[in-house]
């Protein structure tokens, strides 16, 4: 008897140390997760740029790296309106639409607080980097969801390094995170880049001593001059001086070549609208890849790059412009240098990279009709003014409406009350007046868009930007080719696909190479970031992981 009791403890004991895990102390070698994720968003990048740009990019190593030895989404959509900055990048790192993270807009009139919002906004913080208290006022609490990066770091426990940078506040801020262990955008008045203490009472060091270089004063001096040959560009763009281009360089500087010179010490914004702010924003993420070791042990990191000058230069000269295609061979070489740092740095097969862009951008309506297509300006002001009209002639207060921004049309609720107005009323008054309007297609009830007389994927897109606590009671819908600006240069916003159909480029580890032609959307870059490596996605994605890319 006693030896059967012995027998059976013997095997209770080898079962239950059978059953107890292993203690895991380090990641093994053969993990194929890379050790850095690298995120590049090209601020107003449309998808038929790598196409269109494509026989003139000096270098196999730039986006050519993406196109022949990684993956491409030739159909990828924005899934919302508005198409702007703080949306489109909340978007690539949450997976999610703006009715869920909350980021309605870059600046949007918040129902609860009455006032309007910058979507980075946080007056609790303060700057550092700048006596420009303002412009470091900036942290990500706005965001109603976790993040790419915030998932990376709840599952390593913390010990992912995970960075943003970028000349936008915005295009740094959000995609690094809540749990970021740093952010740094550019102050146009001091020249350097800043952060806020949101993320530590002071800034690294390897940051003070990169501003101590004072690089917009050495840019500057460089000028902007063409790439290649002026043959090229008259064969390929509009011409090179046209009355409805911006002039962000002065009055009397309408055509390359550009002098930059005089800003030197002076005006420390200029360099914004330059292919030079590219530079900054690399030569800043390539410090903090050699100071923060990233991507030199087995737990994954994250940089999120924000490349913002495309966008201050396609506002300005429009995407059929001398001064966008040169942008563009400029920051193919800003790549393909980055890609050849990361080689050297981390490791070819040790690193991944996805280059997506935050929305597009619509033609400048005067070129638009230049070439008879549709086209035309109606912006926010125009708006106001109609909706002022509108209520004057039926005998209404105005400030029964409490803003106008994106389209988005907000009523003031309180005094609708005191006044006995009902929501229906005011929307069938505006309604009938507007859409009377010739650059109006529609007039949307926000809330019951779900059911406005439109195709379901668009009428998709304007449930998906909809939160009440953000979002306007009514959403103006403008005729195609309508931008929302000035009479000179263009702007993006709409649901139309020349501000929503973005690239998708994929290299590094774990991708496969080849070419998706089925639809794709926004909402799917974080789910297949975090199927590659393993870890939960963002607490909003709706997206789903794009499969073909992943080997």
């Amino acid at each position: 008897m006693r030896y059967l009791v012995f027998l059976t403890f013997c095997f209770l004991a080898i079962q239950t140390n059978a059953q107890k895990p292993k203690l895991v102390t380090s990641i093994s070698k053969n993990n194929p997760k890379p050790k850095l994720v690298i995120g590049i968003v090209v601020d107003q990048m449309r998808w038929d740029y790598v196409n269109r740009f494509k026989p003139f990019f000096t270098s196999n190593n730039g986006f050519l790296r993406f196109v022949n030895d990684g993956a491409t989404c030739n159909n990828t959509l924005i899934p919302y309106v508005p198409t702007v900055t703080a949306c489109g990048h909340t978007c690539v790192y949450t997976g999610s639409t703006p009715s869920i993270h909350g980021i309605t807009g870059n600046s949007w009139f918040d129902n609860v607080k009455q006032r309007t919002v910058y979507c980075v906004e946080d007056n609790a913080v303060q700057t550092l980097g700048s006596t420009n208290n303002s412009a470091g006022q900036m942290s990500p609490v706005n965001v109603w969801t976790s993040t790419l990066g915030d998932e990376l770091k709840l599952a390593s426990n913390f010990k992912s390094k995970v960075y943003g940078i970028s000349i936008k506040d915005r295009g740094a801020i959000i995609p690094a995170g809540h749990a970021a262990n740093g952010a740094y955008w550019y102050d146009s008045k001091s020249g350097n880049f800043i952060s806020s203490t949101y993320y530590g009472q002071s800034l690294p060091t390897w940051v003070t001593n990169y501003n101590a270089l004072h690089r917009p004063d050495s840019l500057y001096n460089q000028n902007w001059n063409l790439s290649l040959p002026s043959s090229i560009y008259e064969a390929n763009c509009d011409t090179d001086e046209n009355k409805y281009e911006g002039t962000p360089f002065g009055k009397e500087a309408k055509h390359f070549p550009y002098s930059l010179k005089e800003y030197i010490g002076k005006d420390y914004g200029k360099i914004a609208s330059t292919p030079y702010g590219n530079n900054l924003v690399i030569e800043l993420a390539k410090q903090a890849l050699l100071n923060e070791q990233l991507g030199k042990d087995a737990i994954t990191d994250m940089l999120a790059i924000s490349f913002s000058s495309p966008d201050y230069i396609g506002h300005s000269f429009g995407p059929d412009s001398w001064e966008t295609l040169d942008g563009y061979i400029k920051l193919d070489e800003t790549i393909a240098d980055f890609f050849s740092f990361l080689d050297e740095q981390v490791g070819k097969d040790n690193y991944t990279v996805f280059l997506t862009a935050d929305h597009a951008v619509a033609n400048i309506p005067a070129f638009a009709k230049k070439h008879n297509l549709p086209g035309d300006n109606y912006d926010d002001g125009a708006l106001k003014n109609d909706i002022l009209a509108c209520l004057s002639s039926n005998n209404l207060n105005p400030k029964i409406i409490s803003a106008v921004s994106e389209y988005n049309i907000y009523f003031n609720h309180s005094l609708m009350d005191s006044l006995n107005i009902t929501s229906d009323k005011l929307t069938s008054i505006l309604t009938n007046y507007l859409e009377k309007k010739p650059l109006v297609l529609q007039v949307i009830e926000s809330r019951k868009a779900a059911y406005a007389p439109l195709p379901q994927s668009l009428r998709e897109r304007i449930v998906n930007g909809f939160t009440p606590q953000r979002s306007g009671d009514l959403m103006l819908l403008t005729k195609s080719g309508v931008v929302d600006g000035y009479p000179t240069g263009t702007s993006h916003g709409v649901l139309y696909n020349y501000d929503a159909h973005i690239p998708l480029l994929w290299y590094g580890a774990g991708i496969k190479k080849g070419v998706v032609n089925g639809m794709t959307y926004m909402t799917d870059i974080a789910p297949t970031i975090s199927t590659l490596l393993g870890i939960q996605m963002p607490s909003g994605s709706i997206g789903k992981p794009i499969l073909e890319v992943l080997k």
